[in-house]
C-alpha cells in the first residue's frame, strides 16, 4: 500500500487532467498481478483479478436476461469492472477464507481512498460511487453484479472438481450461505447455483453436512 506509484518509475511528460488519468490507468496494471484462489477452467493455474474482471464484464451481457429486475447492462458492466480495483492494494479476499474476511472492509476502504484519489476529483467521486454502489447492493444493477461476482468463481470450482470448495471447514451448506446473493438477484441463476452445489456434493467435490460456521454471506 505504501509502494511508489508505477508512473513514478518513468514520469509521464503530460500534465493536468490527462496526466492524472493516464497515471491511474498505469497504476491499475497492477490488477494483472493479483492472484485469486480460483483456478482457470482452461489451464491449471490461478486466475488473476484482471482476468476475473474481464470474465464478469462478459457474463453480464450474456446473462442479463436472467435478472429478476430490469437492469442497465452498461452500468452493470461498469460496476463489475470497477469493484475489484481496490484489490491492487488490499489483495484478494477469497470467499471461503474467514481469516482474511475479518478485516476486508477496512483494507478495501483504505485502498479505495488511495486508488480513486489518483483520478481528477470528478472522476474520483464517480468511481468511488460505483464501488460503494456495488458494495451496498442498493440498486438492481449492483445486486446483479454481485450475483455474477459470486457465480463466476463457483463455475471455476465446478470445472476444477472442487477448487476452493475443498477449503477445510467448507461444506455444501457454507457454499449455499455464501452464494445467497445470486438468488436474490436472479431466481434462474440462483437455481443454477443450487444445482451446482447439489452436484458437487454428490460428486464429493464439497463436504456434505453442516460442519463449519457458514458465517456472513
Amino acid at each position: 500500500m505504501d509502494e511508489p506509484l508505477l508512473v513514478e518509475r518513468r514520469p509521464l511528460p503530460i500534465d493536468g487532467r490527462l496526466g492524472q488519468q493516464l497515471a491511474f490507468l498505469i497504476e491499475v496494471d497492477r490488477l494483472k498481478t493479483v492472484l485469486r484462489a480460483s483456478t482457470l477452467a482452461a489451464v491449471d493455474r490461478r486466475e488473476n483479478d484482471a482476468e476475473h474482471s474481464w470474465h464478469l464484464a462478459l457474463m453480464v451481457p450474456v446473462l442479463a436476461e436472467y435478472a429478476d429486475e430490469p437492469i442497465d447492462v452498461g452500468h452493470t458492466i461498469r460496476l463489475v469492472v470497477v469493484h475489484d480495483l481496490v484489490e491492487i492494494y488490499a489483495g484478494d479476499t477469497p470467499i471461503y477464507d474467514d481469516k482474511l474476511r475479518t478485516d476486508q472492509a477496512e483494507r478495501e476502504l483504505a485502498a479505495a481512498d488511495k486508488l480513486f484519489g489518483l483520478l481528477p476529483a470528478d472522476q474520483a467521486r464517480e468511481f468511488r460511487a460505483l464501488w460503494d454502489e456495488f458494495e451496498e447492493r442498493r440498486t438492481p444493477e449492483a445486486r446483479f453484479a454481485k450475483a455474477i461476482d459470486r457465480l463466476e468463481p463457483n463455475l471455476l470450482n465446478w470445472m476444477a472438481g472442487g477448487g476452493t470448495w475443498l477449503t477445510p471447514g467448507v461444506t455444501a451448506d457454507v457454499v449455499r450461505s455464501r452464494t445467497e446473493h445470486i438468488g436474490q438477484a436472479s431466481s434462474a441463476l440462483g437455481e443454477a447455483m443450487r444445482a451446482l452445489i447439489t452436484g458437487a456434493e454428490r460428486n464429493g467435490w464439497v463436504a456434505a453436512g453442516q460442519q463449519g460456521d457458514p458465517g456472513p454471506a
